[in-house]
């Protein structure tokens, strides 16, 4: 499929993201937003014809967002977390079709709340390297208690820090590097044991 409203990121999103890094580094994690490099090697593992619940975790100026949009089927619902407030009203009003939410911690009960069940698929920008252990450890249980058996949890990070704690998480975890982004990004790509 191809996808045709990703133009490069505007300066009204750059300034954004870098105005909120500047004032929350530990929860934005980067200077400037990911790259279409980048968002098209997140979107690759996901099967967007059986997909039914997105879930995006840290959307931030709404790259991936976008892109979740654009590819997901008509019926399937998207639900987006967002700590930065403006960053998430401002998604709210570009993607009124999707649910968003503040903190990834309560993402099971998030789900449960919506009649959503299950995740078919997470796809997150969160920084984890900036994150105290312990909040790694909540999210990383809510994303496994969320998905669905055989359902695919991606994420980026600068570094290969999480892999350990994925591998520990997952039985299935690939790594591939983005080199085409500032900075170089790794892709994890983690599916859920079916059964």
């Amino acid at each position: 499929m191809m996808i045709d409203c990703h133009q490069p990121v505007g300066l009204k999103e750059r300034l954004m993201f870098f105005y909120n890094f500047l004032q929350a580094p530990g929860q934005v994690g980067s200077i400037t937003p990911s790259s279409h490099a980048l968002a098209k090697q997140m979107m690759k593992p996901v099967d967007w014809k059986k997909a039914h619940t997105i879930v995006e975790l840290g959307a931030g100026t709404g790259i991936f967002t976008k892109w979740i949009d654009e590819l997901k089927q008509p019926d399937a619902t998207l639900v987006s977390f967002e700590k930065e407030t403006n960053m998430r009203n401002r998604l709210e009003l570009l993607f009124p079709g999707a649910l968003f939410h503040e903190d990834a911690v309560e993402l099971v009960s998030v789900l449960a709340d919506a009649g959503l069940g299950k995740a078919d698929a997470i796809i997150s920008g969160l920084p984890f390297a900036n994150f105290p252990q312990a909040l790694r450890d909540q999210i990383m249980e809510q994303v496994y208690a969320a998905l669905k058996p055989g359902g695919v949890f991606v994420a980026f990070q600068y570094s290969l820090q999480m892999k350990k704690q994925l591998q520990a998480v997952f039985s299935e975890v690939s790594v591939k590097l983005v080199p085409f982004n500032l900075p170089p990004a790794f892709v994890y790509v983690c599916r859920k044991e079916i059964g």
